[in-house]
This record gives C-alpha cells, structure tokens and sequence, in this order.
C-alpha cells in the first residue's frame, strides 16, 4: 500500500477582473419596520471589501411599482425604463430576501416579474435572513423563479438565521465570521460566473 499523501487542491480564487463587474444589488423587501437595512448595510460593506465590483443598489421600498402589468408590447412608463435600463447594464445580481410563510415576498415577485429579457444569462447570488430557517425556503423558490428567466444561480448564499441575534445596536455585526466567509464563497462564485457569462455574451449573444 502507497505511504504518499494526498495533497488536497487549494480553492481558486477569482481574479479581479480588468473591468468592475457590475452588479445589482436587490433589497427585496419593502415592510414596515423591516430588518433588511441592516443586512443589506453589512453586505454592501463586504462587497467594497472584495473589490472588483460596482454595486448598484435598487431598493424596492424605494419604488412605487405597478401592480397591474401592461399587455405585451405596451411601452413602459418612464420609470419601469429606467429600472430595466439598469438591470440591462448589469453583468449579474445580488439578491437580499426575507422569508415570509415560506416564501419571498410578494413585492419581489412583482418586481421581478414586470422585467423579461434583463435578465438572461447573467449570474445571480442571494442573502437571505429570516427565523430559524433563515430565509432558506424563499431563496430555494428564488432559484426557480430566476432560472425560468434564463439566471445562472450560484450554489453558495448568506443566510442569517434569527438574523436579529447576529446584529447589535446601530446595526453592528456580532458572531458572524462564518457570514463573513460565505460572503466571500458567494462572492467569488458570482464573479467567476458574472465574467464568464459576460464573455459569452459579447463573443455570441444569447438566444432564448
């Protein structure tokens, strides 16, 4: 029997690529007294830590978005424009959820739904928080939803469970080392993708 020792293979870190990814940063809920400020605070700062990435960030508390979509074909309102002028200019996402009754919410949905061709074949990561679940379920149906649209997701996600344990006052972070080395995975992984799947584009456009 062999006496030599298996080395194992050091993970691959992302290069920074030449040109900032851009990225949307989606805060995806938009309740009274909602904790996601200060989970998405958190992110964003992790986010400038790893570098290499413009965050542009749409806050759905922020919009007045139409709840009755237009017919195929209507033009959109300046304002729908301009948010899908965004996501267009986007090589990938970030996705910040709740979880409410095992799902995400419903002003999400409405947000995703009202965009089509935006988001095809670009990468997407989530953070997640809620209670003992941590958001898990809403980010599972997430998945599905953002694969239909032609999304890559990336396997690893943040996900704070009993999120308001993990935070003190003013918002900071207490305890989460290991939120902070997902973060990274997430990040790294969203990079990879972003800049591969940007390459893709240029050199062949996708086809749906």
């Amino acid at each position: 029997m062999s006496n030599t020792a298996i080395t194992p293979t050091a993970p691959i870190t992302p290069a920074v690529p030449a040109t900032p990814l851009k990225i949307v940063f989606i805060i995806g809920s938009s309740r009274e007294g909602r904790f996601a400020p200060v989970v998405a605070n958190w992110f964003t700062t992790q986010v400038a830590e790893s570098g290499g990435v413009e965050l542009d960030t749409i806050d759905l508390a922020d919009l007045e978005l139409p709840t009755t979509h237009p017919d195929w074909g209507t033009p959109p309102t300046p304002e729908l424009a301009a948010l899908a002028a965004r996501l267009v200019a986007a090589d990938g996402f970030v996705v910040l959820t709740p979880e409410y009754n095992h799902s995400f919410p419903a002003g999400l949905k409405n947000f995703i739904d009202l965009h089509h061709t935006e988001w095809e074949a670009k990468a997407v990561g989530f953070v997640s928080y809620g209670g003992v679940g941590g958001g898990l379920r809403a980010v599972e149906q997430l998945r599905l939803v953002l694969t239909e649209l032609h999304c890559a997701s990336v396997r690893e996600i943040v996900s704070f469970h009993n999120g308001w344990d993990h935070f003190g006052e003013g918002g900071k972070a207490y305890e989460v080392d290991g939120a902070i080395g997902a973060a990274k995975v997430m990040l790294d992984q969203l990079t990879w993708w972003a800049t591969a799947l940007r390459t893709a584009r240029a050199s062949h456009p996708y086809q749906t």
